[in-house]
């Protein structure tokens, strides 16, 4: 269901992943950046051996055309698509890069190809974490679920998706927690959360299918058991229930998720600090920040 603020928008962002083998990534790259470029697309794709992750933005025709050059490849011709939009490019180029997990655990030898959880659709979503006896976690870093996840859920307090397993290993026992069900943004991170969970013992894991951008495209606000907004990692910052645009921006100096309560700090000054990274501000680094402010303006005049 799309709202018609979206519809209205000119610009189509589309995000997609598969664990699927490559061993051929690295000659797939070229060619794909050209025909992006060739395309005027914009964003960033993934490409590992073990998989795609991609999220690009630009006209509706151009996008097609992308996603018909993916699914061109036998491999990839049941490529899942979500969709948002934006009013402006959420991305200022196109990269096309390679690397040695499409999502980074750590743990190579874990391969959602191999073994995975079970995919539950956002339809049966909220059934499954109404359950008492499932414990459900976001897999998201820390300051993702600062500001929003589903109600109750457990958030592993991680600052990037390598120490996940060491929170599994520290705070979670196979033999105690039956039944785990994960989310993540685009379902890419819970995906492999689930194969790891599987291979250290953990019996009944769930995962959500497309996550939680699928979960907010599909779920309408009435039936939503979603708490806020939801991170993305373009320009857009944050995305709500249809997708629309949430309320949040970045800080310019350190990258952190700021609300207008964050603006209304005496830590936060625009481009120099918030109230995140204020502690960590040094007069060297204040007189860097407030020169690009200063040229900023100069250029706006």
């Amino acid at each position: 269901m799309m709202n018609v603020q979206c519809s209205m928008s000119n610009k189509v962002v589309a995000t997609f992943y598969k664990f699927v083998s490559l061993p051929d990534c690295a000659a797939i790259r070229e060619p794909l950046l050209e025909y992006c470029l060739s395309q005027n697309i914009k964003g960033t794709i993934l490409l590992a051996q073990e998989g795609i992750n991609g999220t690009i933005s630009g006209d509706r025709v151009k996008i097609d055309a992308v996603l018909g050059w993916l699914r061109r490849d036998q491999r990839l011709t049941d490529l899942e698509v979500k969709e948002s939009h934006a009013e402006s490019p959420p991305f200022a180029r196109m990269k096309v890069r390679l690397k040695k997990e499409i999502v980074t655990l750590g743990i190579p030898e874990i391969d959602p190809n191999q073994e995975v959880g079970k995919y539950v659709t956002p339809q049966e979503w909220n059934e499954i974490i109404s359950d008492p006896e499932v414990l459900v976690i976001d897999t998201r870093n820390d300051y993702e679920v600062e500001i929003g996840s589903f109600k109750g859920a457990k958030n592993p307090k991680t600052d990037s998706f390598r120490q996940f397993p060491e929170y599994v290993t520290q705070k979670l026992n196979p033999n105690q927690h039956k039944k785990v069900a994960m989310f993540c943004t685009g379902g890419i991170r819970c995906e492999k959360a689930s194969s790891y969970m599987l291979d250290q013992g953990f019996q009944e894991v769930y995962h959500l299918k497309g996550g939680i951008l699928k979960y907010l495209e599909e779920i309408p606000p009435e039936l939503s058991m979603w708490e806020g907004e939801c991170f993305v990692f373009d320009e857009r910052v944050t995305v709500k229930e249809g997708l629309e645009l949430g309320n949040y921006d970045l800080c310019y100096a350190c990258g952190h998720p700021i609300s207008e309560q964050d603006k209304a700090s005496p830590f936060y000054e625009p481009i120099v600090s918030c109230p995140h990274c204020y502690e960590d501000l040094t007069p060297e680094k204040k007189a860097r920040q407030q020169e690009k402010q200063r040229q900023r303006n100069q250029n706006n005049k």
